[in-house]
């Protein structure tokens, strides 16, 4: 498996003469490494083969962030199979907790990510939230997108694994009621992360944020937003910033 990874990173680093190799832990998806070369290194991702397709999403999202020029991402090298193995190498960031300027930096760059925009919510594919499923089929309404393929999808998995039934009354009430409690409410589709928590953001060396891990789509941005404040939530420096250079 790894003489078929460093293959696949020397077609785009023909130089690349690998010298370590450090396992950089897992987190609850994949196993991560540190692949160290004489002049630059290389960040892998390792999973079952079956999800490969799980690669190939998050790095068409990373490509279509890239694209933006609006916040640095980490670059796709290469993704593919090897074995019983699919793999995603990423180059390799040095990367610390945010904080201070680089969290004001990150809201201001997450509000021009978010002018990024389509005639249509969803994406050019189905991609991933961690690794559960999510569609990204194509709607002209964000209530009826949301109501579907968000909230009405992941209580249909739920129920799959079995879910109780007060959280499917509860569910499916709350469906019923979005259209009311949306009444006027029109976003316009704007490129997301879509899964921007905490533990998907930290900064380089040089203090420049960096966003990974995406569950891209076009969608509502306060989507993006009221995924910022799960887990503890970013610091009001990064609130300030997004609101200063775009109200909600």
């Amino acid at each position: 498996m790894w003489k078929n990874i460093e293959k696949a990173i020397r077609q785009h680093d023909p130089g690349f003469t690998l010298v370590g190799r450090q396992s950089c832990g897992g987190g609850c998806i994949n196993d991560t490494w540190r692949l160290q070369g004489r002049e630059s290194d290389y960040f892998i991702k390792l999973n079952a083969a079956n999800l490969a397709d799980m690669f190939a999403a998050e790095a068409a999202g990373l490509e279509e962030l890239a694209a933006t020029d609006t916040v640095r991402v980490p670059r796709v090298v290469y993704h593919g199979v090897a074995g019983k193995q699919a793999f995603l190498v990423l180059e390799y960031l040095d990367l610390r907790a945010g904080g201070g300027a680089a969290d004001s930096r990150l809201g201001e760059q997450l509000a021009a990510l978010h002018r990024i925009r389509q005639p249509y919510f969803g994406w050019q594919r189905d991609n991933t939230i961690g690794s559960t499923p999510q569609p990204n089929g194509a709607a002209t309404d964000w209530i009826a997108f949301w109501s579907e393929q968000r909230l009405g999808f992941q209580l249909r998995l739920a129920a799959k694994k079995g879910g109780g039934n007060r959280l499917q009354s509860q569910g499916e009430r709350l469906l019923e009621n979005l259209p009311a409690l949306f009444t006027g409410y029109q976003p316009q589709p704007s490129l997301l992360h879509g899964d921007l928590w905490g533990g998907n953001y930290a900064v380089t060396s040089a203090d420049q944020p960096v966003i990974f891990d995406p569950a891209c789509y076009y969608g509502d941005r306060e989507a993006d937003l009221a995924m910022s404040e799960l887990f503890g939530g970013f610091s009001s420096g990064f609130q300030v910033a997004y609101r200063s250079a775009w109200p909600v």
